[in-house]
């Protein structure tokens, strides 16, 4: 059996005597797409900005590709530069040209030579259908386009793993399609991802593997029809039934 992208072992994550991570296990294969679902509040994001180094574990190890990403010496900058997260508030530079904003890691961290890093944005915009948006600013963009943009931010790093928080949430529901396809796009050219979503019909869509997190506990995993279809836990069923509903399955 190859060895997990990444592996999350016994993870803790406690706040203000709080605990919001309760020893998570959870391995995700290269080329996998986790889709974490669950209540507000039951540890999603966090989990994500654990894995992102955004938090720092109370208990557990994390590893990515065997190396130790929770150990104190582990320089967080370099990790990240593997590791790439969007966020549901999008987190564009108001200030900087789409062109600018996917550049700016690629230039500054990445340290590439300004042609290749341009050169890849306009390919990445022009694969996204945003090719006449080079030179706009985020405000002149819908916030669908701003989505798309700051996904295309994240890849032009060119992570082994990609976060994705949420990022769907903040869209009126005319702009979450736009949002929605280019993930499928990700998902169909190998890209390992992880997303924390309330879009359960989505999830259930593009998930090789579901993960219902209930009070800081990953409480139940596996395909996504197995989940949707047959969950075993009876807080899984309780939430998806809770979700059909609302009619958002």
């Amino acid at each position: 059996m190859s060895t997990p992208l990444l592996r999350i072992e016994g993870v803790w994550k406690t706040y203000h005597a709080h605990p919001v991570l309760r020893g998570v296990d959870l391995d995700v294969a290269q080329h996998e797409v986790v889709c974490l679902i669950g209540a507000s509040g039951s540890g999603k994001s966090t989990l994500l900005r654990c894995v992102n180094v955004l938090e720092t574990v109370d208990d557990g190890a994390i590893y990515l590709e065997d190396d130790d990403i929770t150990d104190p010496g582990a320089d967080p900058d370099q990790l990240r530069k593997r590791i790439g997260m969007v966020f549901q508030s999008y987190n564009l530079f108001p200030h900087l040209s789409v062109l600018d904003n996917i550049t700016l890691a690629p230039l500054k961290v990445h340290r590439r030579p300004r042609a290749e890093a341009t050169e890849q944005a306009h390919e990445l915009l022009k694969r996204f259908g945003l090719a006449d948006k080079a030179g706009e600013y985020p405000d002149r963009l819908s916030g669908g386009q701003q989505q798309r943009v700051a996904i295309i931010r994240a890849m032009a790093t060119r992570p082994s793993l990609l976060l994705l928080d949420e990022v769907t949430s903040a869209l009126d529901p005319e702009l979450v399609t736009e949002v929605m396809g280019i993930i499928r796009e990700l998902k169909e050219s190998g890209m390992t991802m992880i997303l924390a979503t309330h879009e359960m019909g989505f999830a259930r869509d593009i998930a090789d593997t579901v993960c219902f997190l209930h009070d800081g506990v990953l409480l139940e995993h596996g395909p996504a029809a197995q989940i949707f279809e047959d969950p075993k836990e009876p807080r899984t069923r309780e939430f998806l039934h809770r979700v059909l509903e609302s009619r958002r399955l």
